[in-house]
């Protein structure tokens, strides 16, 4: 019998060994349980995606954190912002000490209060006038009547407003009342190499300004967390810099001292302890954060790619088996058809249900992909062109 991913449902698959979870850091309230969403699909790739809501202290079990991607004229064509004027760009090659002096007064702490809970994360100035990025996870307790508190390196604190979030890709934007900020230098998370160096600032525990290096242990890794059918995914830079409760929303740095990923969570063992470095974290990659950021302050939401698939959720692989078609979808216009297995993406090898998500959120609506596929023993493709939902705030 085969397990269909739906929106509505609350499928809760049996925990593995280790869980990844988000990492606020928890101000008040019980403690921080967590199950992976190891069976997934079908509302992330039809688009009916209702988000997991954000992470609530002592409330909720740990969600998950997923690369974002937008719609763009051309995705293909990443164009990165000029530095403004008072942005802080470090010399390539600069010691570990010379890139946090230079970087460390874009990074911000952020407190989130909630009618009955409380955390506090990390962040970076995204643009000078005001805008910071991080996680929805770390603003989602502030909702529905609570409050955001941004704190500069120098201890300034402002009051900050959520602009816009997308709960499936675990973003937000959040403005302050304040010009001509120091802005973080966006780097090319595409142009990572695995064993390039990385460091990683935030308010691990609340403990602002701390500073934590190590390498890139691995790219394009697969990771979704949470207890709900809506869970979020990212298409992953796995690195070994300890990351720990506090630092989601902030930075990952390159040797030049630029943003390429923004920490969200970490891998942890399923013994009932509090969640902790264990040289697992993962972050989002900054070239799909950047497209989500962009249209949050340009109109206040932001548009996920879908191509109309529900997937069997018992199926373990390797690809991933379409069970149902949305019509007039672009995988029916494309001539996918039921029990159809995935098997590439652009050439990627797709191992499961969860690869294809993240393979497809690292395009944008509007976006052409190649997709392989078997069907009666013979391997097809077809050329599918992406559709869109909008983030469900």
């Amino acid at each position: 019998m085969t397990s269909q991913f739906d929106p509505e449902s609350t499928i809760r698959p049996a925990a593995p060994e280790s869980i990844f979870v988000p990492i606020v850091a928890k101000r008040r309230g019980p403690g921080i349980t967590g199950t992976v969403l190891i069976a997934v699909v079908a509302a992330l790739v039809v688009g009916n995606i209702a988000g997991i809501g954000g992470y609530v202290l002592g409330k909720r079990a740990a969600e998950a954190t997923s690369a974002a991607v937008t719609q763009s004229q051309d995705s293909s064509q990443l164009t990165l912002a000029d530095p403004a004027p008072n942005q802080l760009e470090p010399a390539a090659g600069d010691s570990i000490a010379a890139i946090v002096k230079k970087v460390l007064p874009t990074v911000v702490s952020i407190l989130a209060e909630g009618k009955t809970d409380a955390g506090s994360g990390s962040g970076f100035v995204f643009r000078s006038d005001g805008y910071i990025l991080t996680n929805n996870h770390v603003v989602d307790v502030a909702k529905n009547g609570g409050s955001l508190s941004v704190v500069l390196t120098d201890g300034t604190t402002f009051k900050g407003e959520v602009v816009g979030t997308n709960p499936a890709y675990d973003l937000a934007v959040v403005r302050v009342n304040k010009t001509n900020l120091p802005a973080a230098i966006l780097g090319n998370s595409d142009a990572l190499r695995v064993g390039d160096p990385a460091i990683a600032i935030g308010a691990p525990l609340g403990l602002a300004g701390t500073v934590t290096s190590g390498i890139i242990s691995a790219l394009n890794r697969p990771v979704t967390t949470g207890d709900t059918a809506t869970a979020s995914f990212i298409d992953a830079i796995q690195t070994d810099a300890a990351i720990n409760p506090g630092n989601s929303g902030g930075p990952l740095l390159n040797a030049a001292g630029q943003v390429i990923g923004i920490n969200s969570a970490i891998a942890s063992m399923v013994n009932g302890s509090e969640a902790g470095s264990i040289g697992l974290g993962f972050a989002i990659p900054v070239n799909s954060a950047k497209r989500i950021a962009e249209e949050i302050i340009a109109t206040g939401t932001s548009q996920t790619p879908v191509i109309g698939v529900s997937l069997d959720t018992n199926f373990a692989g390797p690809g991933a088996k379409v069970i149902k078609i949305t019509g007039g979808g672009p995988a029916d216009v494309a001539g996918l058809k039921l029990n159809d297995l995935i098997t590439k993406i652009d050439g990627r090898v797709i191992d499961d249900a969860t690869e294809l998500v993240v393979a497809i959120r690292e395009n944008a609506p509007g976006d052409q992909i190649k997709v392989t596929y078997k069907r009666q023993g013979s391997t097809n493709t077809a050329t599918i062109t992406l559709g869109s939902s909008s983030a469900k705030q």
